[in-house]
């Protein structure tokens, strides 16, 4: 073919293998998944789900609430220890990755199979596209933010959701021109969702009044494998529970440590089993408070102008604290009813959203994936 006509030959579409794990992955991928569909003549995109979270019908209600489309390719890992999960996800993923040969692997958050994805992929010098990178709570106690690091070193584009990331990976020594500073995909979902949760009947059912009760979760290790620091928690949280109701959606891992610490404990809380993502945004929404030891939870909380109380040492999320609604009381029980109490007695202030937190995150992430891989596809065959 002339040099003439091949300087005109279209260019096929750019394979992008997207990896999603567990439910914060979900939230994350959403929006990408929609936005990718939208420009299908640029991109050919294909949705993996590694199985890692193991209740297959919570799994299911996710990709239902947030409209994500049905995985090309679920790998059904499962549950098992964390050397478990993340060597079953990368060696199934490098076989998926020799067989559909990806330009790029999107990974997205700090669970297992993202740090499984990204070295399967980098192995194979397939480059790889972190969603939400850079952010660190200084604890590598944390299997997240060990996941975090390893992710973000080898990694070509690194997508920030807030100006700390950015610090944090330039001290680490990645080059510039590898950060994007896009804004947050959780909130892209939050906003496209955030009316047709409001219309849910939750509150009814569950007996609530809007700003008359709490929300509470609870997983980290940390926090609940300690049988006398459950304790300790417990019976701080139970005694708000007998100011106004506190509902705990349970983890499953969470509800065993539970049921074989705590035995004949008294435990003023609702819990209720784990909630769809519309359901548990119906929750917050409209939540007095909300005290969490999840990342992702800051963020919503932030957007959503509620208070917050972080039952941890640290935050990998510190706009969350400087510029939301989000207050890190630690672990101590002592610190723990005091930061209740101030807030039972004057609430905070609604606090503002953080910059680029407006619900086009997915659209400046795909942007720019499209701007720097079009020059690296060859002309389409046939």
């Amino acid at each position: 073919m002339p040099a003439s006509q091949s300087k005109t030959a279209p260019h096929r579409p750019i394979r992008l293998l997207a990896v999603a794990g567990a439910r914060p992955n979900f939230m994350k991928i959403a929006p990408l998944m929609k936005e990718l569909a939208l420009r299908r003549d640029r991109f050919e995109p294909i949705l993996v789900h590694t199985g890692q979270h193991y209740d297959q019908a919570m799994s299911e209600s996710f990709f239902r609430d947030l409209g994500i489309p049905e995985p090309d390719v679920n790998l059904g890992v499962g549950s098992g220890s964390h050397g478990e999960q993340t060597a079953q996800v990368l060696v199934a993923i490098e076989k998926l990755l020799v067989e559909r040969k990806p330009d790029v692997v999107l990974v997205v958050g700090d669970v297992n199979s993202t740090i499984a994805a990204t070295l399967a992929a980098v192995k194979l010098h397939v480059p790889v596209a972190h969603v939400e990178s850079g952010l660190r709570s200084g604890d590598r106690a944390m299997p997240e933010e060990i996941n975090r690091v390893l992710t973000d070193a080898v990694s070509e584009w690194l997508f920030t959701t807030e100006p700390s990331a950015e610090t944090n990976l330039l001290r680490e020594g990645v080059p510039k021109e590898k950060i994007h500073f896009v804004g947050n995909v959780m909130i892209d979902t939050l906003l496209a969702h955030r009316e047709h949760a409001r219309r849910l009947d939750s509150l009814e059912r569950l007996g609530l009044s809007p700003r008359g009760y709490a929300v509470l979760t609870l997983h980290r290790p940390s926090n609940v494998d300690s049988p006398d620091q459950l304790r300790r928690l417990f019976g701080v949280l139970s005694r708000l529970g007998d100011r106004l109701p506190v509902v705990f959606p349970v983890h499953p891992r969470t509800r065993g440590v539970i049921e074989k610490n705590l035995q004949g404990e008294r435990i003023n809380l609702r819990m209720t089993e784990p909630l769809g993502y519309l359901e548990f945004l119906r929750l917050l929404m409209d939540a007095q408070m909300v005290l969490t030891d999840s990342g992702g939870i800051q963020e919503e909380t932030t957007a959503l102008g509620v208070p917050c109380l972080t039952l941890r040492e640290s935050t990998e999320r510190p706009v969350t604290v400087s510029e939301g609604t989000n207050t890190i009381v630690g672990t101590d029980p002592r610190a723990i009813e005091k930061a209740i109490e101030k807030q039972l007695a004057s609430p905070w202030p609604a606090g503002r959203t953080p910059a680029l937190w407006d619900g086009r995150a997915a659209v400046r992430i795909v942007d720019i994936l499209e701007r720097d891989l079009s020059g690296r596809i060859g002309p389409s065959v046939g």
